[in-house]
């Protein structure tokens, strides 16, 4: 396969998924809504009940906005013209435009069913999985990974690992398996701080 034409399968898969990615968040938003003509304390009770709504969109918001940067930086490091690299792509995507469901079960059934918030995190972590599997599995048209990469490697190594560890522990207690989740907020502060001192000293684009 020609160099042009990779790049214009590459263009294609990018295009492909910065539209995956918009609906997807877009559904988010689609289960915020309060009913019309209620009275002034049922307008309060709806507003109320909207809370875990809009926690639970609030979450998937940001976790979709790195999944898309995570997405394109891997699109612009793998050779996505060879089938298993496109197939793995695309599994991504279709992971990705599921969100929403597990999104919505979260926001209704996180704190009482241990299933609810299972559901959300293996999703998660089947997501960062597959970009994972790209990076390590397949051509990459960088070779030897350069710091940066490797700094995402490990990145989505944590963040798949964290997800997969909270799902045994939803079924124990839901609160402990959602309070798990925080333990990536350091890790990752630290990851992102490291990669952007990489790019900085080996003049890489940033990520995303």
């Amino acid at each position: 396969m020609t160099d042009s034409t990779a790049a214009v399968r590459t263009a294609r898969l990018t295009a492909l998924s910065d539209g995956v990615f918009a609906i997807a968040m877009t559904l988010l938003v689609l289960d915020i809504a309060v009913p019309p003509d209620l009275d002034d304390a049922g307008f309060h009770r709806a507003l109320r009940d909207q809370l875990p709504n809009l926690g639970a969109y609030a979450l998937s918001f940001l976790v979709l906005s790195q999944f898309w940067r995570d997405h394109r930086y891997v699109l612009a490091r793998v050779d996505v013209s060879a089938t298993n690299a496109s197939h793995l792509a695309l599994i991504g995507l279709g992971l990705v435009a599921l969100l929403p469901f597990p999104t919505a079960l979260l926001a209704e059934y996180g704190s009482a069913q241990p299933l609810a918030t299972a559901a959300y995190a293996t999703g998660i972590a089947a997501v960062n999985g597959v970009h994972l599997a790209l990076l390590l599995g397949c051509e990459t048209k960088d070779a030897p990974a350069d710091a940066v990469q490797r700094l995402t490697v490990i990145d989505l190594a944590l963040s798949t690992a964290v997800f997969a560890v909270s799902v045994p522990l939803a079924f124990v207690n839901p609160a402990i398996g959602m309070l798990s989740w925080t333990a990536l907020i350091p890790a990752k502060a630290i990851v992102s701080a490291r990669q952007r001192r990489a790019e900085r000293e080996e003049g890489a684009v940033p990520i995303g």
